[in-house]
């Protein structure tokens, strides 16, 4: 009969945590289309300006590596 009790218990945990989880999400502020599109465009920024510059020093120290090695 424990395993019973347990098994309740456990059930009341996970429906107790996803009620807590969308109480929270009610909470949030979602951003609107144009918040998002400007977000995206900064993400996207970064991630090309952040490629770029391993891409050069990738070059860099490939180069400098070359030449020590030959």
């Amino acid at each position: 009969m424990a395993a019973g009790t347990e098994t309740v218990k456990f059930k009341d945990k996970i429906a107790t945590y996803f009620r807590g989880v969308k109480f929270e999400l009610k909470k949030v502020l979602w951003p609107n289309k144009k918040e998002l599109i400007n977000y995206t465009g900064v993400v996207l920024f970064i991630s090309v300006l952040t490629a770029l510059v391993v891409y050069v020093l990738d070059l860099g120290i490939g180069g400098i590596l070359s030449l020590i090695i030959s």
